[in-house]
């Protein structure tokens, strides 16, 4: 630092005979290089080389001039600074027009469309297996589609809606060849519990506004935030969430009346009609299940050894997994025929679908707004009504689905990385297209994945044949899903979603650790007791309260030692980084057990990779007060970065060393150059 007029300093910082600091970087913590340098040549500094002989200045500025990096700066002609706003306007206008040129290179446009990656390399091998696995998920999908449209209160026909298009979508920018995205159980529950019985059309904005929270995370990188959904969180809304999928479906599988918008109203309602409880609808649901979790395991059965099996038993295997995958579609046919002889008969015994509209679905914006009647006067309902009914669903129903997204693709990854922006941008985009016709909010489907890899699916391709089987179902089969039992839509959900309750890692949670036990509780139980998108937020804010509190409390190991040189010093080891919440904990350790010891001490700061300027504040603060006591304060292995933070406020008496092998020489030479300091002050 350049002297002042009166040839004073107004600080002590010095870095004697120290390691140079960017070696360390890429050697050993503690050491570095061999090389040493002397001091830091950093003007922000009261103690530079200035200070130091003319050797030792000419080896630094030598050294500075080979190494990496420049210091030099662009000279400001003031008249540049008075530019006029068209100047600016057009650098501005420059600049974005490089961003938009360096978002359309050929490296993002593979990024962006990953069809253009494995499109080139497609074959008949592919075609057949994305066939088969297509067909598959297809005969799968639509009687789950039916069945989760009950699910969100919707008549059935809108679970078929949202179950073409976004598998369209996805074979263009979608990066994992195992999702078919439609409608699943959760995001039903999330839409049932956002609309609340207000009907369609705020199901449909509901999907629209979901894919453009989806794109506007992905267009601005924002795929991080689900980082901040622990396991423990995650475990505890599934499991949660799959016991009121469970619950909303007894009254179907018992034939009786009943409705609540949490896990323990609807036992109410249903205890309140129990006493209607349908004979047939009960024992043809309880029927369906049984047989279904039968059909699944067979799906399971191998005959012969796995390395040497006869082309019989593969035959045999393979015929019995299509027959254990496809339980859902049999159960459906085989009911929707009973219901049929029974409806043409006469009144059926347990209740059916009803009328499901044939035909697709008209191509229409989705309703931002909508008249309805109430006792005779038509009232105007507009767009913003209509978000404000939707609540916080608006923005928890998005996460919830790239949540289940982003499971789903880890799940068959293989171990390769995970594009998360893209799977935002690819479900995004699929929900808003689907809000196009009248879908409500879909996602990956981890049932329907799991089918589709056992399958054989090469490419994302086969959600192409799983749509367009789709589309034939909507063309020609609804007049036949009329006859379809409502207890077997249950009955297929029930056999479903009972497995997504994890209790399987509720020995794990309770014996790897405790509190993450009890977040999994926590949150298990708000989701049960609050509606759902308020519990997780639950479970997520308990979750940031863990993060902070452990960011606010880093440990700090205290060690007394000896120095070779005999010197007794203390060594404080902070685990982690330096930010506000933790600073005044830090200092106030560092007080008292300085004080207590009353020898030398230092700071290992091996572990600390960042500090804010709270931290740099609470340093200066340490300085001082050691520098008031007399007692020296040395700082080991602090990063430049950090060092650079610490630096910016020119703390007094602030040393930091890279070699241990120099502890005793510091210490030594302590009071000398804090005397030489003193007399350049005078």
């Amino acid at each position: 630092m350049d002297n002042d007029n009166n040839g004073k300093r107004s600080n002590s910082v010095t870095f004697v005979n120290v390691t140079e600091p960017s070696r360390d970087l890429e050697e050993t913590a503690g050491g570095g290089s061999t090389n040493t340098i002397y001091a830091y040549d950093n003007p922000a500094l009261t103690a530079s080389t200035s200070d130091l002989p003319g050797s030792l200045r000419r080896e630094i500025a030598l050294r500075n001039e080979l190494s990496a990096g420049s210091n030099n700066f662009t000279e400001i002609v003031d008249s540049d600074v008075h530019t006029s706003y068209s100047h600016k306007l057009r650098a501005i206008f420059s600049l974005a027009k490089k961003k938009v040129c360096s978002i359309w290179t050929k490296k993002t446009l593979y990024k962006r469309f990953p069809i253009l990656q494995w499109l080139p390399l497609y074959n008949s091998d592919c075609t057949v297996g994305d066939l088969l696995a297509g067909f598959t998920v297809g005969l799968t999908v639509i009687p789950q589609a039916l069945a989760y449209a009950s699910i969100a209160g919707l008549p059935p026909q809108y679970g078929l809606y949202g179950s073409f298009l976004g598998c369209f979508v996805y074979i263009l920018l979608g990066s994992c060849k195992d999702v078919p995205v439609g409608p699943t159980a959760v995001a039903a529950l999330m839409t049932f519990q956002a609309v609340n019985g207000r009907g369609v059309e705020h199901a449909v904005l509901l999907c629209f506004l979901s894919g453009v929270i989806q794109l506007l995370m992905g267009f601005f990188g924002l795929g991080f935030l689900i980082d901040f959904v622990s396991g423990p969180v995650s475990s505890g809304f599934t499991s949660a969430a799959a016991l009121i999928i469970v619950t909303s479906q007894v009254k179907d599988l018992l034939g009786i009346s009943a409705s609540g918008n949490t896990f323990v109203d609807t036992w109410k309602s249903i205890f309140k009609d129990i006493h209607n409880i349908r004979m047939w609808d009960t024992v043809l649901g309880v029927g369906c299940i049984i047989i279904l979790l039968l059909l699944r395991i067979v799906a399971q059965i191998n005959f012969g050894d796995k390395s040497e099996t006869s082309k019989t038993n593969k035959i045999i295997n393979k015929s019995l997994w299509v027959f254990g995958t496809s339980r859902n579609a049999i159960l459906v046919i085989v009911s929707g025929i009973v219901g049929y002889f029974f409806c043409t008969s006469g009144e059926p015994p347990f209740k059916v679908i009803g009328e499901v509209p044939q035909g697709l679905p008209d191509f229409q914006l989705p309703p931002f707004g909508y008249s309805k009647e109430n006792n005779g006067t038509i009232t105007e309902v507009g767009i913003m009504e209509m978000i404000s009914n939707l609540g916080s669903g608006i923005i928890v129903v998005p996460l919830v689905g790239f949540l289940e997204n982003i499971a789903i693709c880890k799940a068959f990854s293989n171990g390769k990385p995970i594009d998360a922006t893209q799977e935002l941008l690819a479900i995004g985009a699929s929900n808003v297209l689907n809000s196009f016709v009248q879908s409500f909010p879909g996602t990956g489907s981890l049932s329907r994945s799991a089918v589709n890899n056992a399958s054989g699916v090469r490419t994302p391709l086969g959600g192409l044949y799983t749509g367009l089987l789709v589309i034939l179902a909507l063309l020609f089969l609804t007049p036949y899903f009329f006859f379809i039992p409502k207890s077997t839509l249950a009955a297929i959900i029930i056999a479903a979603v009972i497995f997504m309750v994890e209790v399987k890692v509720v020995k794990p949670l309770w014996r790897s650790k405790k509190s993450d036990f009890f977040l999994a509780i926590v949150t298990f139980v708000s989701c049960l007791i609050l509606p759902l998108e308020q519990g997780i937020l639950v479970g997520i804010g308990i979750n940031l309260v863990y993060i902070l509190y452990h960011a606010a409390r880093p440990k700090i190991s205290v060690e007394k030692l000896t120095s070779v040189g005999g010197a007794e010093y203390l060594l404080l080891t902070p685990d982690r980084c330096l930010i506000f919440p933790s600073t005044d904990y830090v200092r106030n350790l560092v007080t008292k057990h300085s004080i207590r010891q009353g020898i030398p001490v230092i700071i290992d700061c091996s572990h600390i990779y960042g500090a804010d300027y709270t931290a740099a504040l609470v340093i200066e603060t340490l300085t001082k007060d050691f520098a008031t006591r007399d007692q020296p304060l040395l700082f080991y292995n602090l990063k430049p970065s950090v060092s650079s933070v610490f630096e910016g406020l020119s703390p007094k008496d602030f040393v930091v060393f890279y070699d241990y092998s120099e502890v005793d020489e510091l210490l030594k030479n302590r009071k000398c150059i804090k005397k030489q300091m003193e007399i350049m002050e005078v």
